[in-house]
């Protein structure tokens, strides 16, 4: 029996693993960071749960419905439509006459137009206007359900009448994405490269790096302006047109690891004893160039998502019916009457690169083997 509870007991950590994870507590600071940065980043991958202007799950006669990932017909509930309005108040109900719907704690998605706004444009938070002035243009004889307390848009709108708040958590989501699809991608290239170039020196080395720098002298920004004109682009188009230059910025610490290391003597008593230079690079030298790039990977993560946002913001991101928090700094920019939206914005970005820097600290705090805490 003692066997069989030795057998299932999970591995513990190395020594150094155990006091890389203990320097990484250490750092308060760092430490709470990724924790805050965790909620946000799981909160938001269910945005469908959390913002979206359609029920999570619809009881109706008996059948029970998922409309928030299946598009169901408005037939399907007594009416004619391709797509079925569940804002509508016909089609509430009727579905309410027959079941019940459960709806996420934001009733709108990141592209629902709200055609009943308290004014014209975009419109201040509705914690900041009275139940008089946030129904007041409803349509005489109309009780919309949503012109309740508990239903408003509590970070306001914006000038297409679209909720501020949905559209963030939406765009964070997107925003963290593309930058963890970037910096694993880029992160992979970046150390396959380094590595070839740091093991086997000489002339691979040498002619790799001439083109290295002959390709991070070509102007990214016109590139992408080019191909910008030429296709239209979407999350992968540039995706793949920042991994073109991303790849880069870890080349130079892999390579002077694998310099600094192939000499070793484990590594010529391995070369002696007949071991391949793939089995070599994978499983003596890479080992010591992680910790270099582990340590570098949030800064990597954080100037992706700089990137992303700043090519949004100046237009040449992602298209325009996507949320973006470029996008909403750019409405914020044209629209000084509705400071909300800029002021959203920037601390959403400002609050998400703190956050990651203070956790790239803390990993850097972690592999660094000068630093103990206590």
């Amino acid at each position: 029996m003692s066997g069989a509870t030795e057998s299932i007991r999970p591995p513990r950590l190395s020594p150094l693993n155990q006091r890389r994870l203990a320097n990484f507590r250490a750092n308060k600071r760092g430490w709470w960071s990724f924790w805050i940065f965790l909620l946000f980043f799981v909160l938001t991958l269910g945005a469908e749960f959390v913002a979206n202007d359609r029920p999570i799950l619809v009881m109706y006669k008996g059948e029970l419905l998922t409309p928030a990932f299946v598009d169901y017909p408005e037939s399907k509930f007594g009416g004619f439509l391709g797509v079925t309005n569940f804002r509508h108040k016909v089609n509430i109900d009727e579905i309410e006459a027959n079941g019940w719907m459960l709806w996420p704690p934001i009733r709108y998605n990141h592209n629902t137009v709200d055609s009943f706004v308290a004014f014209p444009g975009a419109n201040p938070p509705s914690w900041l206007l009275t139940l008089e002035q946030i129904c007041q243009r409803y349509p005489l004889g109309t009780e919309d359900p949503f012109c309740v307390p508990g239903n408003y848009h509590w970070l306001g709108t914006d000038g297409a009448g679209r909720d501020v708040l949905a559209r963030l958590i939406h765009g964070f989501r997107i925003s963290i994405l593309f930058g963890l699809v970037l910096t694993i991608l880029s992160s992979i290239i970046g150390v396959v490269a380094g590595a070839m170039q740091g093991y086997f020196g000489g002339w691979i080395d040498l002619i790799a790096q001439r083109l290295i720098e002959i390709w991070t002298s070509v102007p990214s920004l016109y590139l992408l302006l080019i191909i910008s004109s030429v296709i239209a682009p979407n999350f992968w188009v540039l995706l793949g047109i920042l991994l073109l230059f991303s790849w880069v910025s870890l080349v130079g610490i892999v390579r002077a690891e694998f310099l600094r290391a192939r000499n070793f003597e484990y590594v010529n008593a391995a070369r002696a004893l007949g071991v391949s230079n793939r089995r070599i690079m994978w499983r003596h030298l890479l080992p010591n160039a992680m910790v270099a790039t582990l340590t570098f990977m949030p800064f990597i993560l954080s100037g992706s998502v700089a990137t992303l946002t700043s090519l949004d913001f100046l237009g040449f991101g992602l298209p325009v019916t996507a949320p973006s928090l470029g996008r909403l700094l750019a409405e914020g920019k044209s629209s000084l009457d509705a400071p909300w939206l800029a002021l959203t914005g920037f601390l959403t970005v400002a609050i998400m690169m703190t956050l990651l820097v203070f956790i790239g600290e803390a990993v850097r705090d972690a592999f660094d083997p000068r630093k103990t805490f206590r």
